[in-house]
């Protein structure tokens, strides 16, 4: 009876922990992949896999790092159909599976000069996997993590592991990058270097594969399998029953898409053609990504202390008020304004929200089908956020020119702000839900 009663008890402390470490290790390896692409897309592709004039090679190779994340309700629904039907480890094992073949498949790219239109073709179909892996990540990880704490009273802390490896990613993709760059000739790294960091993706991804396949599932979905059995096709079912709740959720994360966007991807490269040096503006992203693990932290403990709805607020709101500044300090090309720049609009606002938006996603849905759902609506967000945002930025990047094109951008990622305060507002404050009963 005793040993019954242990085993039905909730985790403790230390079992949390161990699915938490597990889950960072190869969120951080995804997002390291993930970031370090959206790093090299801004600064190398360009040049290496098409042929055109500068801006427009630009403008396509953003494009070609959009595509990943459109295709990522791909993932979300193949990989959250895993995880509700066999169990949240095993799709996370296969999610870091795929992401760490695609990776190096994309480091063994020839160049356009090499093998010709079908350079950017192979390009675009492992991009399109590496997507689809990173569209099993978020939402699956974060059911994961936050069904194993569904007991704990820091409940959003423990979520947040997930968000941290955002910025632990960040900061591992822009330092190896600063590192290699100032070690290496500019040509040799757009002619070979920037291969080098898709090859340590891939050797890391086995490792994390190891660390996710050793470690237990959840108690919550344990539970569930026990008790009443899992849905047969839980990806499909959560559509049927809650797709305005997939939706309105989404609102909330397409607008963290703009802020990615504008300040990673974008702003990386805007910060160069005002005048800056690719080491100067992957410096302010470091410094950036640093501030971001920090408000991550403040997020995550606010979020548990007051609740999850003011601290997604506050974040919008900042990103609402500061897109189109954001761009006035770039233009000014002086370094500290730009680290300011990027500090706010980047670390704060997609930092404190993240600090609550992995338990945000996991409780909105059951357990039937949670991390369908959570994946279902974090990575809808990303065809009308974080991707397609990316594609109308080339557009009118193309069209008017880096001078102008900054206003445009602006004023367009602010609308994404004003549909996730509306959308946080109507959502229902889920601190304190029992997950076992929803």
């Amino acid at each position: 009876m005793t040993a019954n009663a242990s085993a039905s008890a909730p985790p403790s402390r230390d079992a949390i922990y161990k699915v938490a470490l597990a889950s960072i290790i190869g969120s951080v390896i995804e997002q390291y992949d993930f970031l370090v692409t959206g790093i090299i897309a801004a600064t190398v592709w360009g040049d290496v896999f098409f042929k055109l004039p500068s801006l427009a090679a630009i403008a396509a190779a953003i494009a070609v790092y959009g595509l990943g994340i459109v295709i990522r309700p791909v993932g979300a629904f193949i990989f959250g159909n895993i995880a509700d039907r066999h169990g949240r480890k095993d799709a996370m094992v296969w999610a870091l599976l795929l992401m760490g073949v695609s990776t190096l498949l994309i480091g063994l790219t020839p160049s356009y000069d090499t093998i010709g239109v079908a350079a950017p073709i192979a390009l675009i179909v492992f991009r399109l996997a590496q997507g689809i892996s990173f569209g099993a990540e978020f939402g699956t990880a974060s059911t994961w993590v936050v069904e194993q704490a569904a007991k704990s009273p820091q409940r959003a802390f423990w979520g947040a592991w997930v968000g941290f490896a955002i910025p632990i990613g960040l900061l591992l993709g822009f330092g190896s990058v600063l590192a290699v760059r100032s070690n290496m000739a500019p040509a040799d790294f757009v002619a070979w270097g920037w291969r080098i960091f898709f090859f340590i993706g891939f050797a890391v991804a086995i490792v994390g594969i190891i660390i996710r396949a050793r470690s237990q599932d959840s108690f919550v979905f344990e539970r569930l399998q026990e008790q009443r059995g899992t849905l047969s096709s839980p990806a499909l079912q959560v559509w049927k029953e809650m797709p305005l709740r997939i939706l309105r959720t989404s609102l909330v994360n397409a607008m963290f898409g703009g802020a990615f966007f504008l300040s990673f991807v974008f702003g990386t490269g805007y910060m160069k053609a005002v005048g800056f040096t690719s080491a100067q503006s992957e410096t302010v992203g470091l410094i950036a990504a640093a501030s971001m693990l920090v408000f991550m932290y403040i997020g995550a403990r606010l979020a548990d202390r007051i609740n999850r709805r003011t601290v997604l607020l506050a974040a919008a709101v900042v990103f609402l008020i500061w897109a189109i500044p954001y761009f006035y300090l770039i233009n000014m090309h002086v370094f500290w304004i730009a680290v300011l720049a990027d500090v706010i609009g980047f670390g704060f606002v997609f930092g404190f929200g993240y600090g609550a938006i992995p338990t945000f996603y996991t409780e909105n849905f059951p357990t039937r089908f949670r991390a369908s759902g959570a994946s279902a609506g974090y990575q809808v967000s990303q065809v009308y956020g974080g991707g397609l945002i990316p594609i109308v930025a080339g557009l009118i990047l193309h069209a008017y020119g880096i001078h102008k094109a900054w206003l445009y951008i602006g004023l367009f990622v602010m609308v994404y702000a004003v549909l996730a305060i509306l959308a946080i507002l109507a959502t229902p404050e889920t601190k304190g839900l029992d997950l076992e009963k929803i």
